[in-house]
């Protein structure tokens, strides 16, 4: 992998609505991957689920694997391709399947020359009504990876990952400079402003940007409501999305501001791990 690109790097949020067809949903992947190569960026990030309508909203007996994707499968190699043609860094997010028959919240993520640099699938499993997520995946069987990328080193935090803030601080100390947040947020889930506040918070304690990609649109009794947005590492927003519609959210970030963050100047050399429990 050749060194990291020192120019700003441009990011795209692709905040979507996925339908029922799953090939139409993989078009409006691939089509957004072009659109934000042709805007400049050369890292794209997507919603919680694209290539699906929101599955857990409704209880299901068994996980239906047939609307599951493998990975490697057809979805993923074409999001591959297309991530190499473009040059883009792509983290993608689907219901998946594995050999076993486990089903899976899970996000690939490809390097901008297409290769597969490895999958985060969700640690952390909800279950309420609208939700039912235990009815359809199983969970991560360890914390998620840092990848190093062309354009720097990411992490990902699936959706109900990111309240839980030791998951959050395993990605900072394993040195994440950008965390990528795929989501399925909807309007009045949780006070007010909650779901931001968390994320700035995170972004500042652990010193690095956390970019959040949320679905957009109505799902039955579920209103998923836009909103993506950036955070620095000192929990200012640089950008937010319409709550409104889709959009392709683009961002130009500095990752080197993570090194000299307040959290990583100050906090963390003054951590005390030895009293903390394991």
């Amino acid at each position: 992998m050749s060194p990291p690109d020192p120019r700003p790097l441009r990011i795209a949020l692709a905040q979507i609505q996925p339908g029922e067809d799953p090939d139409a949903n993989l078009a409006t992947v691939l089509a957004r991957m072009t659109e934000a190569a042709d805007a400049g960026a050369r890292l794209i990030a997507f919603p919680e689920l694209s290539l699906t309508p929101f599955l857990p909203r409704v209880r299901a007996a068994e996980p239906p694997r047939h609307l599951a994707q493998t990975i490697p499968g057809p979805a993923t190699e074409a999001i591959g391709r297309r991530a190499g043609e473009l040059g883009l860094v792509t983290v993608s997010n689907l219901y998946e399947v594995d050999d076993a028959g486990r089903c899976f919240d899970a996000s690939p993520v490809f390097d901008a020359d297409g290769s597969l640099l490895g999958v985060t699938r969700m640690t952390h499993i909800t279950h309420y009504p609208g939700f039912w997520e235990q009815d359809y995946y199983h969970p991560a069987g360890r914390l998620a990876p840092v990848y190093e990328t062309t354009v720097g080193r990411i992490g990902v935090a699936i959706c109900y990952d990111r309240h839980f803030p030791e998951y959050m601080r395993v990605l900072g100390l394993d040195g994440a400079e950008l965390v990528l947040i795929p989501q399925a947020g909807v309007r009045g889930e949780w006070p007010e402003g909650m779901f931001e506040a968390e994320v700035r918070t995170a972004a500042f304690q652990n010193g690095y940007f956390a970019a959040l990609c949320n679905r957009f649109g109505r799902e039955g009794e579920l209103e998923f409501c836009g909103g993506s947005f950036v955070s620095d590492p000192e929990g200012r927003i640089l950008a937010r999305a319409t709550e409104d519609g889709e959009e392709l959210l683009l961002v130009d970030l500095d990752l080197a501001a993570a090194e000299s963050s307040t959290a990583r100047r100050l906090f963390w050399k003054h951590r005390r791990p030895e009293m903390y429990r394991a």
